[in-house]
């Protein structure tokens, strides 16, 4: 009888949670607090979970370092795999989760901060069904804090929709940071973290026994032949004003997780046609077959579908010819 009983409670629960969710999720940020821009442009932009940010450590800096310079030793050699992404979840006293997710990208660390810092990212990343308002509070050139508010997509159960998401950027070419912070609590309590990227040397072992600590070491012992990739971290605190109980908390955790790896591979997806519009001459039958495949796209009239089959065969495409290679 008393398991009856709870279940029953239990029952009457989820129902009553699902209903309020979609008006919950509705009633998200829509205006911002000036002094905590203020704070926020003062002190660096720094937030909570910057801890893991080596401070007082100078970080590799690329900004007299030539781009196009960089992207040639790819345009040389594009070959690359892509490999998983290493997501760890943690659940913080009174959080829903925390998400760490580490991933290595095979593009510069400037051209990866280009395409998570740009406006009119939507294109790349599904989950950004629009950008509302954009707002620059801060410009010192290589640095900038900027007002953003977003329309983000979500799914839950049958339910689906959109969310308002408001937060202050404080994006920074310098260490290639770009640290978030919700700006007012209202379904989230907190949304926070930092993308943060990280010269990786691809081709380090034609050094070998010399191991290259920076760039110019780096580009002098490959004969300027030597890839630059970049390392990324994503870390994001999520902490809705109700954490749910279990197992909906299970449930939205799986739903988040899922999402930021989709994140993820939007980055790696765009990573790859960057580098497939990089790569040399193709054959002439790999020519004919790229013509034939996307004229038939061209022909859709329908501008998202469109966009999304190209992206989709340009992936299947790379793939295919990198396993050839």
């Amino acid at each position: 009888m008393e398991r009856n009983g709870r279940s029953k409670e239990f029952n009457m629960a989820v129902p009553k949670f699902l209903v309020q969710l979609p008006n919950k999720l509705q009633n998200c940020l829509k205006a911002s607090d000036l002094s905590q821009i203020k704070r926020f442009a003062k002190h660096d932009g720094h937030l909570s979970l910057s801890s893991d940010v080596k401070r007082g450590k100078k970080a590799l800096t690329f900004s007299d370092v030539d781009l196009e310079k960089q992207l040639q030793a790819w345009r040389e050699n594009p070959s690359w795999a892509d490999q998983h992404a290493e997501i760890k979840v943690s659940v913080p006293k009174g959080s829903l989760c925390n998400l760490k997710v580490n991933v290595n990208v095979g593009l510069p660390p400037d051209a990866v901060f280009n395409i998570v810092i740009d406006p009119d990212n939507k294109k790349v990343f599904k989950n950004i069904k629009e950008v509302i308002s954009r707002k620059v509070l801060v410009d010192e050139g290589h640095r900038q804090v900027v007002e953003l508010e977003q329309a983000a997509l979500w799914r839950f159960l049958w339910w689906s929709g959109t969310i308002a998401v408001n937060v202050l950027v404080d994006q920074n070419r310098e260490d290639h940071s770009m640290k978030f912070k919700q700006l007012k609590t209202g379904f989230m309590k907190k949304f926070e973290g930092c993308w943060t990227v990280e010269p990786l040397f691809v081709d380090e072992k034609a050094c070998f026994p010399f191991k290259p600590k920076t760039w110019p070491e780096y580009c002098s012992c490959s004969g300027g032949k030597g890839r630059l990739g970049s390392k990324v971290t994503l870390e994001q605190l999520i902490q809705p004003a109700i954490v749910p109980p279990p197992p909906i908390s299970w449930y939205l955790r799986g739903i988040t997780t899922r999402t930021t790896e989709m994140l993820i591979n939007d980055l790696l997806a765009e990573a790859a046609r960057i580098r497939g519009d990089l790569g040399p001459e193709k054959s002439n039958k790999e020519s004919e077959f790229s013509q034939d495949i996307f004229s038939e796209v061209d022909n859709i009239s329908d501008i998202k579908r469109r966009w999304a089959l190209r992206r989709r065969y340009a992936r299947q495409y790379h793939r295919g010819f990198l396993t050839a290679n």
